[in-house]
C-alpha cells in the first residue's frame, strides 16, 4: 500500500505540461492563430458560396454525369441522383454542401501532408518507427480531448472542426501510402535500376503506379473518417450536417436526428461510390 500511495502521490504532470504548452501558444501567437483561422475560414466559406451558387438540380445532374463518366454504370448514376434528391427533399441541401466543403478541405490537407510522409516513411524505416506511435495516438485518443486546444487556439467555427478532422483522418493516407510504396516487389525496382532510372523516375514510374490502389484506399478512408467527424466538429461551431444532429440530441428530436443522420450516410455512400476505382463496383 505504501508503494501504491507513493506512486499516486508523485503524479507525472502530463496534463499540466499540455496546459502550459497551450497557454504559451495562446499568449504568444494568438494573433497569428486567429489570422490563420480567419483566412482558412474565408476559403471554406468561399467554396460553400460557390457550391450554393449552383442550382441544386444542376449540381445533382453534374454529379450523376461525373459518376457515369468515371464508372460507365447507369444504375449507379441514377442511384446517386435519387439519393441526392432525397437530401434536397428532406431540406438538408445547404448543410450537405457545408459538410462536403469541410470534407474536401480536410481530405486535401490530409493527403497533401500524408502522402509525402508515407512515401518518406517507406524509404526511411526510422521515420516510420517514429511516426507509428504518433499515428496510433492520433487515431485512438478521444476526439473531445484535442477539441479543447483547437478551440482555444482557433476559436469557434469551421476551422477548429477542420483541424480536429485533419488530426483524426491524416493517419489513413500516411499508413496506406507507406504500405503501398514499401510493398513494391523488389524485382520491379531492380528492373527500373537496370534500365538506368533515377530515384525520382523509380518513384513516379514504378513505385507510385504500383502503390496507387493503396493510395486511393487511403484517400477513401480519409473521406470516411472526415465524415465521421462531422458531428464532433459541430460541437465547436462547425457548420454542416452535424449541427442538426446536435440540435436533435439536445431537444430529443428523433425525427430531425434520423433525417440528418440519413443525409450523412447518403453523402458517405455517394463519395465512396464516386471514388471507387473502375471495376470495384459490382454491376
Amino acid at each position: 500500500m505504501n508503494l501504491v500511495s507513493a506512486i499516486v502521490e508523485h503524479k507525472i504532470p502530463v496534463g499540466q505540461w499540455a496546459r502550459i504548452l497551450v497557454d504559451y501558444l495562446t499568449d504568444n501567437f494568438y494573433d497569428q492563430f486567429r489570422l490563420f483561422s480567419e483566412g482558412l475560414g474565408w476559403l471554406i466559406e468561399g467554396v460553400v458560396y460557390l457550391l450554393n451558387a449552383v442550382p441544386p438540380l444542376i449540381f445533382i445532374i453534374g454529379v450523376m454525369g461525373l459518376s457515369f463518366w468515371l464508372h460507365r454504370k447507369i444504375r449507379l448514376a441514377i442511384g446517386i441522383g435519387l439519393s441526392l434528391l432525397l437530401i434536397l427533399n428532406l431540406g438538408y441541401w445547404e448543410p450537405t454542401l457545408e459538410t462536403i466543403a469541410l470534407v474536401v478541405y480536410a481530405t486535401l490537407i490530409s493527403c497533401v501532408i500524408g502522402i509525402p510522409l508515407g512515401i518518406a516513411a517507406a524509404h526511411r524505416s526510422w521515420l516510420y518507427t517514429v511516426l507509428r506511435p504518433i499515428l496510433d495516438l492520433m487515431q485512438t485518443i478521444p476526439t473531445f480531448v484535442y477539441l479543447i486546444p483547437t478551440l482555444m487556439l482557433f476559436g469557434l467555427g469551421m476551422v477548429p472542426g477542420l483541424i480536429s478532422t485533419v488530426i483524426f483522418a491524416i493517419p489513413a493516407p500516411i499508413r496506406l501510402t507507406y504500405l503501398g510504396v514499401s510493398g513494391v516487389p523488389q524485382h520491379l525496382i531492380d528492373a527500373g535500376k537496370a534500365f538506368g532510372a533515377s530515384r525520382m523516375q523509380l518513384l513516379f514510374k514504378v513505385e507510385l503506379p504500383h502503390a496507387m490502389p493503396n493510395i486511393m484506399a487511403g484517400l477513401n478512408q480519409c473521406i470516411m473518417l472526415s465524415l465521421s467527424m462531422v458531428v464532433i466538429a459541430a460541437l465547436v461551431g462547425a457548420d454542416g450536417l452535424g449541427k442538426p444532429v446536435v440540435r436533435a440530441l439536445n431537444s430529443v428530436n428523433i425525427a430531425q436526428g434520423i433525417e440528418a443522420g440519413l443525409a450523412i450516410v447518403i453523402v458517405a455512400i455517394v463519395l465512396d461510390r464516386l471514388l471507387k476505382q473502375p471495376g470495384q463496383i459490382p454491376d
